[in-house]
Parts: structure tokens; C-alpha cells; sequence
């Protein structure tokens, strides 16, 4: 009987980590090391879903995957935990954070949902906290999550506490009130001051982007994709004149700028 892929990843991730006949480069790496990698097939998959690139797709879920391998390789040498425990953790995670669909409970709404799931995840962070110091409502949220992410979650969980607006409409007074006072900052020539109050816009962007239903890490990647089109143009053109954009004057370039904006629609 051949054995199932699964299995087949995790002895291949034994064998290159075998202390005599392994590979020398994967015997040296450890948890800290292999950060930097994790995060680069995480970003890589995302990539793939984006671009709706269903094979590229499957070859960097795989990639990913050999992450969780490694890592449960070198826990398993400490004699810490192995792959079935990961996933055996993963499994009870889901059952007990979808009691609506494993043990008949009923949500109403997406809210609803929401509060249960939040709720279930305040529980687990309470478990594994009991011996630390007094747990934090902001607990639990990754210090190395990119900054905007990070920003809305911990947004969700003040807010998941009744420390938000109930209404949209002061968040885009607050937007206000912050750009002014970056506007200030700037006037004052003080240059971590200017830093802070950019700080502080961001942080009340991120909030209204919450208020009005918006994923703020993918609103910016998708003006981040507009503004690369709409340069592209831009470079198209000045190189059709036989100039280097260096050699146009601004105006020029914001007049093929709103060019571009007509062209390309998005």
C-alpha cells in the first residue's frame, strides 16, 4: 500500500533533516530562521489567489505547507510536538469556534457569528493565559503582522468591547481633525512629531475604512495596482516622445497622468 502524500512530505522533511545523511542547509535552520520564509510563501500564496492563478496556486499552498512540515520537524526533535498534534489542534479550533455548524447553535445575523467566533478566541487566549499576567483585551494579536492589518485588528477587538463609534459619520470628522494636525506638526518643522501625527491619520483611515465595510490592507493594494497602471502609462508616453520622464516638466506628466485616468477606466 503507498503511502499517502501527506505522509510521504513528512518523511521526506525527516530525511532532510537526518543529523548524518540530511541536507546541510535544512539541518542549520531553526524556528527564528525560518521566519523570513514563512512569510514569503504566505505573501506568495496570496499573490496566486489574487491573480486567480489556480496552478500557481496549488504549487505555493505547497510551499506553504512545507513550512508547517518544517516547523513540526524541528518540534518534534525537542520532543515538543509533531504535525498530528498541529493538526489535531486545528481540528478542535474549528469545532469549537462553529458551534452553529457542529453543535446546533443558531446566529441570526454575520454579527452574531462574529461575536461567537470572537468570543470563542477570548476563551482559548484565557486558557493558555492562566498562569501569565492579567490578560489583555488586545492579547493575542501578531506584533509582526503588516502594520494595516495589525491596525483593524486591533480596532475589531476594542471595538469588540464597545470602545468604537456607533456612528460613521464623527469618524470622518476625526479623519478631519488628524490631517490638520499633521498639517500642523508639518508647520512646526518637528520631525517625529510629523511622524506620530501620520501615525495617528493612518490609524482613524483604518477606522473609517472599518466603519464603511472596507478591508483596508486590499483597498490599498488595489490603489497600489491603479497607481502602477496609470504610472505605466505615464512611462509609455514620455518614452514614445524620446525623453526620459526626468526631462518633463510636472505638468506635463500630471497631464498624462489624468490621460491615463480617462484611458484606462480604473
Amino acid at each position: 500500500m503507498s503511502l499517502s502524500n501527506t505522509q510521504k512530505l513528512l518523511d521526506l522533511m525527516t530525511r532532510l533533516r537526518h543529523p548524518q545523511d540530511g541536507c546541510a542547509w535544512d539541518l542549520k535552520q531553526d524556528f527564528i530562521s525560518l521566519i523570513p520564509y514563512t512569510i514569503e510563501e504566505a505573501y506568495e500564496v496570496a499573490d496566486a489567489a489574487e491573480r486567480e492563478d489556480m496552478d500557481d496556486l496549488r504549487a505555493e499552498l505547497g510551499d506553504l505547507l512545507l513550512q508547517v512540515v518544517f516547523y513540526s520537524q524541528m518540534a518534534k526533535e525537542k520532543n515538543l510536538f509533531d504535525f498530528e498534534e498541529v493538526a489535531a489542534g486545528i481540528c478542535e479550533k474549528l469545532i469549537v469556534r462553529h458551534p452553529h455548524v457542529f453543535d446546533g447553535a443558531v446566529f441570526n445575523t454575520d454579527e452574531e457569528r462574529k461575536q461567537a467566533w470572537e468570543s470563542a478566541k477570548e476563551q482559548e487566549r484565557a486558557a493558555k493565559n492562566k498562569a501569565a499576567e492579567p490578560e489583555s483585551i488586545l492579547s493575542g494579536i501578531a506584533v509582526n503582522l503588516p502594520a494595516l492589518v495589525q491596525c483593524e485588528k486591533i480596532q475589531d477587538r476594542a471595538a469588540s468591547h464597545g470602545f468604537d463609534w456607533k456612528e460613521t459619520e464623527p469618524v470622518f470628522d476625526k479623519v478631519m481633525e488628524e490631517l490638520d494636525e499633521v498639517r500642523e506638526a508639518w508647520q512646526s518643522g518637528d520631525q517625529a512629531h510629523i511622524q506620530e501625527e501620520i501615525g495617528d491619520l493612518l490609524l482613524v483611515a483604518v477606522n473609517l475604512a472599518r466603519h464603511l465595510k472596507v478591508n483596508p490592507e486590499i483597498a490599498l493594494k488595489e490603489s497600489n495596482k491603479k497607481f502602477s497602471r496609470r504610472f505605466n502609462y505615464i512611462e509609455q508616453q514620455v518614452a514614445a516622445s524620446g525623453r526620459s520622464m526626468r526631462d518633463c516638466e510636472l505638468e506635463e506628466l500630471d497631464d498624462f497622468w489624468h490621460e491615463a485616468k480617462r484611458v484606462l477606466k480604473k
